[in-house]
C-alpha cells in the first residue's frame, strides 16, 4: 500500500521495477493498475518474483543485507532499505526472545516482499523526498494466522515497532497496519509533525487486497514542500539534563553510547562546578519526545542522580542527502548538508575513513581530505 501510494503520485512503476531488478537473478515485475473503493480512485500493486529459495525461505537479517548490498542500487536506498530490516529485526528478536541474526524471516523473507520494501525506498528517492512524517495509524482487532500460528492483532512485531508512536484503535476485525508497514514508517520517518506551513503538490492512494468493512483499505500519501521560513527540515526535540558528580567517570563514556543506541540524537557532557564548590559534570541529552521514557530509564539506571530535568526545543536542520566518492584509498561515504539549494557542508564518514586508512596504511586525515576535496569537486560548489 504505501509503495501503491507512492506510484499513485506519479512514480513510474518501470523505472521501480529496473531499478530493483538487480536485487535478484529471477525476472521481477510491479503491477500497478487503477483501483477504486468507498469512491475513491487510486492504485493497487502486487509485486511478482520468482524466488529461488522457494515459496517459503526462511532468509536471516545478514542474508537479507547481502541481498541489498550485491545491487546496484544506490548507497542511500541500500542504507535505508537496511535500515529498515534491521529495526524489523530488532523486534521480531525481542518478540521471540532471540539473538537478531537468529531471526527467521518468514513471509518477509521472500524475494517480493524484499522488492516490495527497497522499491519503496527506491520512490522515496526518485521523489526526492527529504523529510518524511505520518498521522496516527488505525489499528485493527482480532487475531491473524502467521507461520507461527494464530496471534493477535496487532502482531506481536506491529506492536513493538509502533511503541512510542500515536495510533488509533479501529472496530475493524483485520489486520490493518503490518510489521512491514509499521517498519518501513517508523524507520524512514525523519520529524514527528507537518511543517508549519506546507504546499501541497500531489495526493496518491495505495489500496491494499483486502475489502474492509466500514472504510477504504487504502493509504493516502501527501507530497509537497514546507513553506516557513526555515529551508530545510525542522523538528521537535526535547533535552533531558542532570547534574552529576559522585558518578564514575568510566561509565559515562558508556552511557553516552548507550544513550544513542537507545535513540536520542546527541549526548555529551560539560564539565560544571556543583555547590560546595565540588566539580561535577552536566549529562545532557536531545531526544526525540518519544524516546523520552526509555532514556530517563537509562539515566536513572546508569547514573547516581536523583533527578532529571526536561525542556522542549527545537531544530532546524539542513537538507541531508549521501554521497560516494572514488578515493585512492578506496569508496567513503559523505554526508552533504544544502542550505537554500547549495551543499555548504561535507562531512566523510569518519568510519569509512578508518577502514580504507588501515587498508592502505595512511593517516585517517589523508583519506578524509582526500574524501572532502572529491565531494567538493562533485557537488561543484566552493
Amino acid at each position: 500500500m504505501i509503495l501503491g501510494s507512492l506510484i499513485d503520485l506519479g512514480v513510474d512503476a518501470q523505472q521501480l521495477t529496473d531499478g530493483v531488478s538487480s536485487l535478484v537473478d529471477s525476472p521481477i515485475r510491479i503491477d500497478a493498475v487503477p483501483f477504486n473503493d468507498h469512491g475513491l480512485h487510486g492504485t493497487q500493486v502486487t509485486v511478482h518474483v520468482d524466488d529461488p529459495a522457494g515459496h517459503e525461505p526462511h532468509r536471516h537479517l545478514s542474508a537479507i543485507r547481502n541481498i541489498i548490498r550485491a545491487s546496484q542500487l544506490s548507497e542511500t536506498v541500500q542504507a535505508r532499505s537496511i535500515d529498515v530490516f534491521q529495526r524489523l529485526a530488532e523486534a521480531e528478536a525481542a518478540v521471540h526472545g532471540c539473538d537478531i541474526e537468529k531471526v527467521h524471516f518468514h513471509e518477509v523473507g521472500a524475494m517480493d516482499a524484499i522488492v516490495d520494501i527497497v522499491a519503496t525506498c527506491l520512490a522515496l528517492e526518485i521523489l526526492d523526498v527529504t523529510a518524511l512524517t505520518f498521522s496516527p495509524l488505525p489499528l485493527g482487532q482480532g487475531t491473524t494466522t502467521s507461520a507461527h500460528g494464530v496471534i493477535p492483532i496487532p502482531a506481536p512485531a506491529t506492536t513493538r515497532l509502533l511503541t512510542g508512536f500515536p495510533v488509533t484503535q479501529t472496530d475493524e476485525p483485520f489486520e490493518l497496519v503490518t510489521p512491514t508497514g509499521a517498519a518501513l514508517l517508523t524507520t524512514l520517518q525523519t520529524t514527528d509533525r507537518m511543517p508549519a506551513t506546507f504546499e501541497p503538490i500531489a495526493a496518491g492512494h495505495g489500496f491494499g487486497h483486502r475489502k474492509l468493512n466500514k472504510r477504504p483499505n487504502l493509504l493516502r500519501a501527501r507530497y509537497g514542500r514546507a513553506t516557513d521560513s526555515a529551508t530545510a527540515p525542522d523538528d521537535t526535540c526535547i533535552v533531558l539534563e542532570c547534574n552529576l558528580d559522585d558518578t564514575i567517570p568510566e561509565l559515562l563514556g558508556s552511557l553516552i553510547q548507550r544513550l544513542i543506541s537507545a535513540g536520542a540524537h546527541d549526548a555529551f557532557t560539560i564539565p560544571i562546578q556543583m555547590k560546595k564548590q565540588r566539580p561535577g559534570t552536566l549529562l545532557s541529552v536531545l531526544a526525540p519526545p518519544r524516546d523520552k521514557d526509555a532514556l530517563i530509564e537509562i539515566m536513572f539506571q546508569e547514573t547516581t542522580t536523583f533527578g532529571i530535568r526536561e525542556y522542549p526545543t527545537t531544530r532546524t536542520m539542513l537538507k541531508r542527502r549521501h554521497c560516494t566518492v572514488q578515493t585512492p584509498y578506496g569508496e567513503v561515504r559523505v554526508k552533504l548538508g544544502e542550505w537554500k539549494g547549495s551543499v555548504i557542508t561535507r562531512s566523510p564518514e569518519h568510519d569509512d575513513c578508518v577502514q580504507r586508512a588501515e587498508a592502505s596504511n595512511v593517516s585517517v586525515r589523508t583519506v578524509y581530505e582526500a574524501a572532502f576535496r572529491l565531494a567538493a569537486e562533485s557537488t561543484d560548489e566552493p
